[in-house]
């Protein structure tokens, strides 16, 4: 056999290991972002915005034409 031929090995880090490796770093980076990102989106589900009407400036007059006033 070649020389080119006898340093190959299946299992070898370029080889079917190293795809393993890859694989597998890649499913955990994955799986460690999906999890956080669902946390952070049930943490943040009920913690809405409350907007102090009283304390908002109206820049200019014209508008206030687009203000809806749902309680009236």
């Amino acid at each position: 056999m070649s020389e080119e031929v006898k340093g190959r090995s299946l299992f070898a880090l370029n080889g079917l290991t190293g795809l393993l490796i890859a694989v597998v770093l890649l499913l955990a980076i994955e799986v460690t972002l999906v999890t956080t990102g669902l946390f952070v989106q049930q943490d943040n589900a009920t913690n809405y915005y409350d907007i102090d009407k009283a304390k908002l400036k109206k820049i200019d007059a014209a508008n206030a034409q687009y203000m809806i006033n749902k309680g009236q």
